[in-house]
């Protein structure tokens, strides 16, 4: 069975040697295992442009390099001056918010340093690691005038047959009380390259790509203070993505849109990872290339689960007496979090909180409040309302926070990714370290490995989320392959709030996911923070094994396997806290899934417990014994899932 398909595959990768053989390249960098090739060429144009291989394959043809800026042109007119010598870049790091607490990265690194029509010198740094390749523009020379780009004509063009799944990124100051664009849609699934998206801002990153057996995963990192976010335009004609700047109103009161800065100046990284899917979902490029964390004290940071009233409950239940029930609640679980929601200045107030913050403190419990970050760029009501658009306004707010013993803020409804949104949110962390509160960013746009730089950042939503799903049916029918795709995709790099997990009933909705696959949600998805779906009553109808699992399953990772998977079909993945291993699988195929796997990472002949549900929905806990050389079977119905833990 297999040897047409590997024929086919040599052809292919010859092929692709031969397109990349055409090509008048000046330089190639190289991955440290020899897979991964970034060809970087001055075109006959006097151009400046990149392709990228895999294994010999041409996988991102001839793509655009260069910047466009008010008073200078770095796309025409270009001179190569030289390739510097490749460097081997090595790092080392640790995370409480990632796949993996003590990350390492290799990458041999190669500076070209060019010239444009009126002599100014620019560079183009290229870092090419085993699971991909990231360049950004460097402009190194010292001028106190503020440069400004109005354009950046990056482009990722691929072959032709590749297949894409994006998520459509929508317009500023549609939606509900004029609070898009908040990265939160359904993503567009197996479809062409090239295929537009449907609305004007173009798609969101991450963006997922692949041709023939290898997959791309388009993203940016190091987004400091001196760019805006940006996306993928709306049009892709010849399969070719250029970069998106966002629009007009995306920007705080009265701030800076497109990218602008004194010189030197470096840009964010644009990021291709590439390989296969487990490459893809085993990566930390997304951190890898973030800044580096800054100087603050880390003590407070403390990742958790959380108790959360709204998700259920809703706006009237923001009162006193329900969030104490939720304290209680969290305490029962061993969670270590309760999150009050929006209106709680109005509702409970500012003196009754701090009754609360020490009510749960003697639970162990440390309390979380909501935030309404706007401005004037969206028309929502709930309040806490302007109460972080300065620095004076945050010190004020914080200190007062910090006085009553509040651990973290949920700061929701922000407004774009211009620029000047880019460092209110770095704002917002900066000084929320001072007075050690956690943050979570709701309403938001894509950390970009915000968390390796500010450490507080617990997570971010960023997510057509599990709040969707209480609100209507449809939502709740289309969420399980949403699911699939948020995990591997959204959440391949950056923490994501989708609170998981719920296990009995959502109210007035029918939920189309089995228990086990909650379950499994609890270990899939990625945040430091992680906020349940589900309520005290819920949990006190959910059999005991359940309730046991979620007093128990870590938001902690030290260290993951994917074993298998496919975008919006199914997932299985493995989880390391400790010297536990929590092996998870979801399948949102419209059948059955034949689950074939083998777990060699786990020792032989350790026993675990396998949590599944049977014909009936009902949860059933047997014990599983792990032989490494052994390949075992699962069958979990559509919508359904499976955890097995390793004690």
């Amino acid at each position: 069975m297999m040897k047409p398909f590997l024929v086919i595959a040599f052809v292919f990768v010859s092929l692709g040697r031969i397109t990349a053989q055409k090509q008048n390249f000046n330089t190639t960098v190289s991955s440290p295992d020899g897979r991964v090739q970034a060809f970087v060429f001055h075109t006959k144009e006097n151009s400046v442009e990149y392709s990228v291989s895999y294994n010999g394959l041409t996988v991102l043809e001839d793509s655009k390099l260069g910047i466009v800026m008010e008073d200078e042109d770095y796309t025409t007119g270009i001179t190569w001056k030289k390739a510097g010598e490749q460097e081997r870049v090595q790092d080392e790091y640790k995370m409480l918010t990632a796949k993996k607490s003590l990350i390492k990265y290799s990458a041999v690194k190669r500076t070209i340093h060019l010239q444009n029509k009126r002599n100014k010198k620019f560079n183009i740094i290229f870092q090419v690691s085993n699971d991909g390749v990231a360049f950004r523009y460097e402009f190194p020379q010292q001028s106190d005038e503020v440069k400004r780009i109005k354009e950046e004509k990056t482009t990722f063009r691929f072959n032709e047959g590749t297949k894409a799944w994006l998520q459509p990124k929508t317009e500023a100051q549609s939606g509900w009380e004029h609070s898009n664009p908040s990265y939160e849609a359904h993503y567009m699934m197996d479809m062409k390259t090239g295929t537009p998206s449907p609305g004007k801002n173009g798609w969101v990153f991450p963006a997922l790509f692949n041709y023939y057996d290898v997959w791309v995963l388009i993203t940016e990192a190091a987004l400091g203070r001196t760019y805006c976010g940006t996306a993928l335009q709306q049009f892709s004609d010849g399969n070719e993505y250029r970069i998106n700047f966002p629009q007009e109103a995306e920007k705080f009161t009265n701030g800076i849109l497109y990218p602008e800065s004194k010189l030197p100046w470096l840009t964010p990284w644009r990021i291709i990872a590439i390989g296969s899917l487990k490459t893809i979902a085993e990566s930390t490029l997304g951190t890898d290339l973030a800044m580096p964390a800054i100087k603050m004290d880390t003590d407070f940071i403390k990742p958790g689960r959380a108790s959360w009233s709204w998700i259920m409950s809703k706006d009237n239940f923001i009162i006193y007496d329900e969030q104490k029930k939720y304290i209680d609640f969290a305490a029962s679980m061993g969670w270590e979090y309760c999150l009050v929601d929006a209106a709680w200045d109005k509702k409970i107030g500012y003196d009754k909180i701090k009754e609360l913050a020490a009510y749960a403190a003697s639970k162990k419990v440390g309390l979380l409040l909501w935030y309404n970050s706007a401005g004037n760029w969206n028309t929502v009501k709930y309040t806490p309302k302007d109460k972080l658009l300065t620095h004076e306004d945050r010190v004020k707010e914080f200190s007062i926070l910090q006085q009553m013993g509040i651990k973290g803020i949920k700061v929701d409804f922000f407004g774009g990714d211009g620029q000047s949104f880019i460092n209110y949110y770095q704002d917002i962390l900066q000084d929320a370290a001072q007075y050690h509160l956690l943050v979570n960013f709701h309403g938001a746009t894509l950390p970009r490995g915000w968390q390796r730089t500010y450490p507080n950042l617990m997570t971010m939503e960023a997510v057509y989320g599990y709040e969707m799903i209480t609100f209507n049916q449809k939502d709740a029918d289309a969420a399980p392959p949403h699911m699939v795709m948020s995990a591997l995709v959204r959440n391949a790099f950056d923490p994501m709030d989708f609170t998981p997990a719920n296990l009995y009933e959502v109210p007035k909705i029918i939920r189309r996911t089995s228990l086990t696959f909650e379950m499994a949600t609890a270990v899939i998805f990625l945040s430091g923070i992680q906020h349940f779906a589900e309520s005290p009553e819920g949990m006190s109808a959910v059999s005991s094994p359940a309730k046991e699992f979620m007093k128990k399953v870590p938001v902690q990772w030290d260290d993951v396997q994917f074993i298998d998977g496919y975008p919006g079909k199914f997932l299985l993945v493995a989880r390391r806290s400790g010297n536990k291993w929590y092996v998870a699988g979801i399948n949102a195929e419209k059948d059955k899934k034949l689950f074939r796997f083998q777990l060699p990472f786990i020792e032989n002949g350790r026993q675990g417990k396998f949590y599944f549900t049977n014909e009936a929905g009902e949860l059933r806990v047997s014990s599983f014994v792990n032989k490494s050389d052994g390949t075992y079977n699962s069958l979990p119905k559509t919508n359904d899932g499976f955890v097995i833990v390793f004690e």
